[in-house]
């Protein structure tokens, strides 16, 4: 499967290999019976050794946060779902004859990967440890609710309700029955406090060990406990910012306890949460040797206008005669009618050998809202939103910051396709609703609404290149701006203008899990498309 994009045949092998794949992909319902098995084939006296007994599983779990490798995987987890959704990234090949994700015909075969991906290689070592670690080795229990928590709200928030608290329980019928996305995002927030609770008294001691019992499994950290703990706090300050629409009470008191603790959250890019992973990055597999993704339009559009430095950090210009030189994106759900249309718009960079998941820059920028939003320990917003441009500047070795932080002139840039199949489909000119007209520098006066998109535009910059959390941002406040599809092949499931809200349930829980499926869309409280809102999306 690994080729399965490297030729001109690709539209077509995707199709057939991964109808085929949807059959395979198997749902966690099938392995509960191997969940306290030793997948290793090491007796538990040997693994006692240096902590391997506890710490051979976390490997895996990091390198199952995003899959790096194989790329086709990525592709399915992430790539053609939140990378595109986000507006970062735009395919050029009219995959399934252009009736795809990207023009809003989800496609069953590659939409279960991030369910499979995160129940197979986080869920399940994540129960071996917990069976191992709990009140014996509390650091590494503690690390591992971190990682599960970090896995699953990114799967929550592309479906909505998942299998969480019952996950290894099966119903007299066979079934498993899904939790609430408000049940699980609050498991998510009494698990991240015990982990906190655990962690932190090791942290305290830290610079007094001897060594450090993480190291050898750790893929970010190399071992510290404190910045562990930091992580945590900034996490729970992400998912208690993600609630704040819908339930604010709850959203304040879990914000401000992240706030308030006395190891902080990310605050430099030494911080940075980076998993370091031993091959190439995915995303220079897709770009560089298939040639299946460009840049998105909106991002053409936004740090264009305001003549953003990180541009050149983040995309190559276009090498298409039409716009040659010029930093050139692609509309997501255009017509396009074949892949040599528009594979010289601008590719990405090429990426170092790591996965940055979350950043110094978004932290400044989550407690600039929580500023905003009068949390208690927040500090102040202005200040907080100056420094989170500030920290992504340094985090992409570009200068210039000065200038640009203080210019309130620059907005958006108009965009348009001049190789448009359809004449004029893709413009998208000055006075359009998509386009944003928000300036960068920070300005008292605003209202709520507008120093939100201020914030939000600048983080969604800062988070480039994880399109799943920007497409979450997107969802959750409206911003930055994006453009709709031009071509919708719902069948009015999903509104253009409304935009995809989320991805349908694993095709395999249907066929193994079908009440426990039937339970989740009652508490979805809509039908299963890409329509239907998320708990914490709702208006």
């Amino acid at each position: 499967m690994k080729k399965i994009y490297s030729n001109s045949n690709r539209s077509l092998a995707l199709l057939v290999i991964l109808a085929t794949a949807a059959f395979c992909i198997t749902s966690c319902t099938d392995k509960f019976e191997e969940f306290n098995t030793d997948p290793y084939g090491i007796s538990r006296e040997q693994l006692k050794e240096d902590f391997n007994y506890v710490g051979l599983p976390f490997k895996q779990m990091q390198l199952s946060l995003y899959v790096n490798d194989p790329a086709w995987n990525t592709q399915l987890q992430q790539n053609l779902i939140g990378d595109v959704y986000s507006g970062y990234m735009t395919p050029p090949t009219p995959f399934n004859g252009n009736v795809n994700n990207m023009t809003y015909s989800l496609v069953a075969g590659w939409n279960g990967y991030p369910w499979s991906d995160g129940y197979d290689f986080v869920m399940k070592p994540a129960a071996q440890v917990k069976s191992l670690a709990e009140n014996v080795y509390d650091d590494f229990y503690a690390w591992s609710l971190i990682l599960k928590v970090e896995a699953m709200h990114r799967v929550s928030d592309i479906y909505g309700p998942i299998i969480y608290s019952k996950f290894g329980q099966t119903n007299p019928d066979g079934s498993v029955s899904y939790d609430s996305q408000k049940d699980v995002y609050y498991a998510f927030f009494e698990e991240l406090d015990k982990a906190i609770t655990l962690l932190t008294p090791y942290a305290d001691k830290e610079e007094t060990l001897k060594s450090l019992p993480f190291a050898p499994f750790d893929l970010v950290y190399s071992g510290s406990y404190t910045k562990w703990v930091r992580f945590a706090n900034t996490l729970r300050l992400r998912l208690a910012i993600r609630i704040s629409k819908i339930d604010p009470v709850k959203a304040k008191e879990e914000g401000e306890a992240a706030l308030a603790h006395s190891l902080g959250i990310l605050s430099t890019n030494d911080d940075n949460f980076v998993v370091s992973i031993p091959t190439t990055h995915p995303l220079n597999v897709i770009n560089n040797t298939w040639g299946d993704i460009r840049l998105g339009a909106p991002v053409e559009s936004i740090l264009g206008g305001y003549e953003d430095p990180r541009i050149s950090k983040y995309a190559l210009p276009a090498s298409d005669p039409a716009v040659a030189g010029e930093y050139k994106g692609i509309r997501e759900g255009i017509d396009i009618d074949a892949k040599s249309r528009y594979q010289d718009y601008s590719k990405l960079v090429t990426f170092a050998d790591e996965i940055q998941l979350m950043t110094a820059a978004e932290a400044w920028f989550l407690k600039a809202e929580a500023a905003l939003r009068g949390w208690s320990g927040a500090g102040d917003a202005q200040t907080n939103y100056e420094k989170g441009v500030k920290t992504s500047f340094d985090q992409n070795a570009v200068g210039g910051y000065d200038d640009y932080i203080t210019d309130n002139t620059k907005k958006a840039a108009p965009y348009t396709d001049p190789k448009a199949v359809t004449a004029g489909e893709n413009d998208i000119l000055a006075g359009s609703p998509y386009l944003s007209t928000v300036t960068i520098q920070w300005n008292d006066g605003d209202t709520f609404e507008r120093s939100l998109e201020r914030i939000i535009t600048q983080k969604w910059i800062a988070m480039y290149p994880d399109g799943q959390e920007a497409w979450s941002e997107f969802r959750r406040t409206g911003y930055p701006k994006l453009f709709p599809v031009v071509k919708n092949y719902s069948g009015g499931k999903i509104s253009t203008t409304d935009f995809i809200r989320r991805i349908e349930f694993a095709s395999g829980e249907y066929s193994t899990n079908p009440s426990g499926v039937a339970g989740a869309i009652d508490l979805l409280g809509g039908p299963d498309t890409g329509g239907t809102r998320l708990w914490w999306d709702h208006p």
